[in-house]
């Protein structure tokens, strides 16, 4: 499963995981929300109540695109956030890592809070 992720004319793509959290997202889309940047990551609440799985983690790889439980929310990582030590990529808490962006996750630098970004199935 893919879906393309969309903020004015910054475009991606992303191959999602079969996982549980995986599938509550793609069957939510299309979802659209308000960027919040936090560091070198985007989140927004989406409509999707999911646990955290097995494998939750705090530190995420570049390009991952996962869920944060406990605020219901869609993230893209590209980079350090304000919870990172050293160059890890850290979460504010375990998320569900259930995708990988294709390509380079950095052209979401550009996207500003506040900005509109669309989630849909490619």
């Amino acid at each position: 499963m893919r879906i393309k992720i969309t903020s004015g004319n910054i475009s991606a793509m992303a191959e999602l995981k079969n996982t549980p959290t995986a599938k509550a997202v793609y069957d939510a889309l299309p979802i659209e929300g308000a960027a919040n940047k936090w560091g070198n990551e985007i989140y927004f609440v989406i409509p999707v109540n999911i646990d955290e799985e097995h494998d939750a983690k705090e530190i995420v790889s570049e390009g991952d695109v996962a869920y944060w439980v406990e605020g219901a929310c869609f993230c893209i990582f590209w980079g350090k956030t304000p919870a990172s030590k050293g160059n890890e990529i850290r979460a504010a808490s375990k998320v569900n890592v259930f995708g990988k962006i294709i390509g380079d996750a950095k052209i979401f630098d550009n996207v500003k809070n506040g900005d509109l970004i669309v989630l849909e199935m490619a």
